[in-house]
């Protein structure tokens, strides 16, 4: 790691205006040449720019520090029941909360999912979901891949066990954010400072940016603007919402499939909408949008699940060493569907 300055922001308009590049943008490099270090980023937890740095893929002139701006923390309600969540609130913040794991089950589930206790207690939400992918390559040195300017994406004839199956044309990484598979389930949209003062929302599917539409970076979000907030819209009396994932461990690891599912049952039991969302799948978390087609106005059962794990499934172009997360994330999909709904599981499936 270089040498490099830091800087106390005194407000979030101060950061946007003295940051000049994205992360993204700082990791673009010609080829064999070293990166220089003019970028001026912003830090809040700095779990992966830290990382970042040691492994010599970012070489700041200065980081700035948001860690301390009050105005970014915290859970806020209006009286509509929507959710403003600051962006360094914490993880463990939004596992503990109490009235979002009533209103928003799957996301504090999944925010209590990620990581270890230690990062929870460490990493904002903001930083979360700007986090840069965990794919190899990319997080090497040693390959000048496509992400980072290069030629090439190393994963199509490398090791590939851990990448997408989903929209991985040209790029195989997957989103790395564990709590963005709930957000996009229940509709979240991202509000983004500029620094003359505007504020802007974009809903959380437009802010991320899938490889065939930029190959350099993960989201929207331009130099100079700062993430500040996640707003959530109310949530109707009748919606239940649930996340599941699956990793080689239970403890501090990144999972190999993950599903977030928000359904609208009314008295009946008949499904009037759902939002069906995969994780650890694509460059961006993934809409399962033929399996909620089937799910809407269907009545919730062994049957009508299975056959919603069986459609999340449609489009996927699994590579040499990763097809086995198909079935993983059918079952996920379906046992996800069943426990939203309050509906027992069939022991004999998988």
């Amino acid at each position: 790691m270089e040498a490099f300055q830091w800087q106390q922001a005194r407000s979030p308009a101060e950061a946007a205006a003295l940051v000049t590049q994205t992360t993204a943008e700082a990791m673009l490099t010609l080829h064999d040449t070293p990166i220089a270090q003019q970028a001026i980023l912003v830090k809040a937890g700095g779990v992966d720019m830290l990382d970042l740095m040691k492994e010599g893929l970012v070489n700041p002139l200065r980081l700035v520090d948001v860690s301390r701006l009050a105005e970014l923390q915290g859970i806020s309600r209006g009286s509509d029941g929507s959710l403003r969540i600051g962006a360094l609130t914490t993880l463990a913040q939004i596992a503990a909360d109490t009235g979002l794991r009533q209103s928003h089950a799957a996301l504090a589930q999944a925010a209590a999912m990620a990581a270890s206790p230690q990062i929870r207690n460490r990493a904002t939400l903001g930083g979360n979901l700007l986090q840069r992918p965990r794919c190899w390559y990319l997080r090497s040195a040693a390959h000048h891949c496509l992400r980072k300017g290069g030629g090439h994406c190393f994963a199509f004839a490398g090791d590939n066990r851990y990448h997408a199956v989903f929209a991985n044309h040209g790029c195989a990484i997957v989103h790395p954010s564990t709590p963005a598979t709930a957000l996009l389930a229940f509709h979240a949209q991202v509000e983004l400072l500029h620094p003359q003062g505007q504020r802007r929302q974009v809903p959380l599917e437009d802010f991320f940016v899938l490889p065939e539409a930029d190959m350099h970076r993960e989201n929207i979000l331009a130099a100079g603007e700062i993430l500040t907030a996640v707003w959530l819209p109310p949530q109707i009396q009748t919606n239940r919402s649930i996340y599941f994932q699956v990793a080689e461990r239970e403890a501090f690891d990144w999972p190999l499939a993950a599903v977030a599912v928000v359904m609208d049952l009314d008295a009946a039991g008949l499904c009037q909408e759902a939002s069906i969302v995969l994780g650890a799948a694509a460059p961006a978390p993934w809409r399962a949008r033929q399996a909620e087609a089937l799910l809407r106005g269907a009545a919730i059962h062994g049957e009508t699940a299975e056959a919603a794990g069986e459609a999340a499934l449609a489009g996927a172009t699994p590579l040499a060493q990763n097809a086995y997360k198909l079935p993983l994330l059918a079952a996920l999909v379906r046992r996800a569907v069943l426990a939203a709904a309050a509906l027992p599981q069939d022991p004999r499936a998988p």
